[in-house]
């Protein structure tokens, strides 16, 4: 919502101003960094709630920054490439960012990507299980299977009784399957689900989050129990709740 601070770090000051004039417009606070060790220092210092980074930085690249947050903070990340190499996105996505955009990039889209994310953020953000302000859904729809458990008001993911960590995207992404077993979904329909990205466009975000959740929850990933692959559709979880 208008008012959350974006932290958005570029070594090209244009890119920067740009953002910060449409960011500001739509009433966010936005912070500006030039290089990587700024990006961490403001990071630190002010605890954004969102940030947009760079991939190419001196000081601390974009893929470093993304790696020192993510050890530390699990808020959401969106990347800028300028090459727009399938090699550069894969590697910043596994790192753990949401979301890229590549250059030259429309500052119109970027606004519509932070808002995206973060209306989702905060429409999930964990309330207190026992609080009267939280809805009877949110307090109810924990849910169980084999070896695998969501806590949704927390935000939790257990497997056989051992957290899981995931990142925002992550557990979004695991969260709508499990409310939606057997049920398939191309990678551009979880683009507009899980995302709120809705056009047809680059699901490469979806391959590598979809990797990266297998990894995470599933036994062995090259075979998974929970995803399935439906060949030349999506995919699918496969699972029946815990009476």
């Amino acid at each position: 919502m208008p008012g959350e601070t974006v932290l958005v770090a570029d070594d090209e000051r244009d890119i920067t101003d740009v953002c910060r004039r449409y960011l500001e417009r739509e009433g966010y606070r936005v912070l500006t960094a030039g290089d990587g060790l700024e990006t961490l220092s403001l990071w630190e210092e002010h605890r954004p709630d969102l940030v947009v980074v760079d991939l190419m930085m001196p000081g601390k690249s974009g893929w470093d920054v993304c790696a020192a947050i993510r050890d530390r903070e699990d808020i959401p990340i969106v990347m800028l490439t300028a090459r727009g190499e399938e090699s550069d996105r894969l590697l910043g996505l596994t790192l753990g960012a949401d979301d890229y955009l590549t250059k030259p990039f429309s500052p119109r889209e970027l606004v519509l990507r932070v808002r995206n994310i973060l209306r989702r953020s905060a429409k999930e953000r964990p309330a207190s299980a026992g609080s009267p302000s939280a809805p009877a859904e949110t307090r109810l729809e924990e849910r169980h299977f084999q070896g695998l458990s969501l806590f949704p008001a927390q935000r939790r993911v257990a497997l056989d009784g051992r957290e899981a960590e995931l990142t925002v995207k992550e557990f979004d992404l695991l969260h709508w399957f499990v409310r939606h077993p057997g049920q398939v979904f191309s990678r551009n329909q979880l683009l507009s689900r899980v995302w709120d990205v809705d056009f047809e466009g680059d699901t490469t975000t979806v391959t590598v989050h979809i990797r990266r959740l297998r990894e995470k929850i599933e036994p062995e990933p090259s075979e998974p129990q929970w995803i399935k692959t439906v060949w030349g559709i999506g995919y699918k979880f496969e699972g029946r709740p815990l009476p």
